[in-house]
């Protein structure tokens, strides 16, 4: 196969299979939503206890926040693959919080997930790099866990799908799942959407979203590392691990506009490139149109080179007025220019809001289950990169009924059937 012909739009797709069941936004009416109340700590109760599966940065800081989120919040068990991560992040709890999972609890392999699991706990923490993410959150709901799941919760649509099927099982049995989508737990976007809920700006005719940063960390490759410890380390500049930055780092603004507005682009025109990154197969930006089903469009940009203007924001246009929110502000103003309101207040890490909020969630039976959210919003972000990669409109029933899977189906540390490979749009 030719280089210009590996980048197509049907190879970025996979191979349409039986129509799946459309799977809608789950919006709340203007005058259903009421504010919730929000605790700067979770209720005393039985002791919890939990288990992390993904020892990295994020999953040792969620562990972290989770046993800082109320009383009698216990860590019990460990896995990762790799030993030094592990260890890393025990030292790094313990020192921080004065816990530390018994040695006899802590698992190295790809299988470690499920000795974890099984070791007795009533909460995990899925932490790994996304890919993984729609097998151990099955796992996970099939042994009756509750459930703290870092964003985005898969790469592909096959995951993405797979995460709202055990959604539904997760309901069934009560369980509560909470993902990292923080921006749903913090008091200013909660009192903007009251604000937009309440029609503040009216009706919705426009958005945007915006992750202009800088660049993202990277792992050079040292001597020794098999193919599968260098992509797992590396694991962020990787698209069958990450998904690329539009859908492991974006997928925060894109979620916020899903949330306000209630629903869900149809469809996506998009374009990016990859410019300075040094490893992976990823692009550093991308720019999309998202058309949404009443008509109105979304633009999506996200960028990760150093040296360029940086925005982290989120701006709806309405027929009264127009709100303009990013991490620790918020305002609304009217059609003439006019400020109609701000926030101003305090409130807590959004990271930690999150825990306190899943430990009151199972401590007082309110249930709370965010996976079928985050994975439309992850699909959304999904669609966006599969049309920038291919330079063709891409719609959200191609992506139910696509059966496109990222990544190998044996995982062991050795030799990985995937190259660097950086897509060509329009080469087909």
């Amino acid at each position: 196969m030719k280089q210009n012909e590996k980048f197509t739009r049907r190879n970025f797709l996979g191979t349409v299979a039986a129509a799946s069941a459309l799977y809608v936004a789950c919006g709340k009416s203007k005058s259903s939503w009421e504010m919730p109340t929000i605790r700067d700590q979770a209720p005393d109760g039985k002791p919890l206890k939990m288990g992390l599966i993904g020892c990295g940065g994020r999953g040792t800081g969620a562990a972290i926040q989770f046993l800082q989120a109320g009383p009698n919040l216990q860590i019990v068990a460990m896995a990762d693959v790799f030993q030094d991560r592990l260890d890393s992040s025990k030292e790094r709890i313990k020192k921080q919080t004065g816990q530390e999972a018994p040695a006899e609890n802590c698992f190295i392999g790809f299988d470690a997930f499920k000795k974890v699991i099984d070791s007795g706990v009533d909460v995990v923490i899925l932490a790994t790099p996304p890919h993984f993410r729609p097998e151990h959150f099955a796992a996970a709901i099939d042994a009756r866990k509750h459930v703290f799941m870092e964003k985005p919760v898969a790469v592909d649509p096959v995951g993405a799908r797979s995460i709202m099927d055990t959604y539904e099982k997760a309901n069934a049995l009560g369980l509560n799942v909470v993902t990292g989508t923080q921006r749903r737990h913090q008091r200013h976007y909660l009192e903007a959407y009251k604000k937009v809920m309440d029609g503040a700006i009216g009706e919705i005719r426009a958005a945007r979203c915006y992750w202009l940063g800088g660049q993202l960390w990277y792992k050079t490759r040292r001597s020794g590392w098999s193919d599968m410890e260098y992509m797992i380390r590396d694991w962020v500049n990787w698209r069958w691990l990450s998904g690329d930055h539009i859908v492991e780092q974006h997928v925060h603004n894109i979620d916020v506009v899903n949330w306000f507005t209630g629903m869900h682009p149809i469809s996506a025109v998009g374009f990016g490139a990859r410019m300075r990154r040094v490893t992976g197969d990823q692009y550093d930006f991308f720019s999309v149109d998202f058309e949404m089903e009443n008509g109105i469009h979304v633009h999506s940009m996200c960028r990760q080179i150093n040296g360029c203007e940086r925005n982290v924001s989120e701006s709806l246009v309405g027929t009264k007025g127009q709100l303009d929110i990013s991490h620790g502000w918020a305002k609304i103003y009217k059609r003439d220019g006019s400020l109609l309101w701000e926030w101003k207040g305090k409130e807590k890490s959004p990271y930690n809001q999150e825990h306190i909020d899943l430990v009151t969630a199972i401590r007082t039976g309110k249930q709370i289950n965010e996976a079928k959210n985050t994975a439309i919003s992850t699909l959304t972000a999904v669609m966006g990169r599969i049309s920038a990669y291919t330079g063709k409109k891409v719609t959200w029933d191609e992506m139910m009924k696509s059966d496109l899977r990222l990544g190998p189906t044996e995982y062991k540390m050795g030799p990985v059937p995937i190259k660097a490979e950086i897509p060509i749009p329009g080469t087909a």
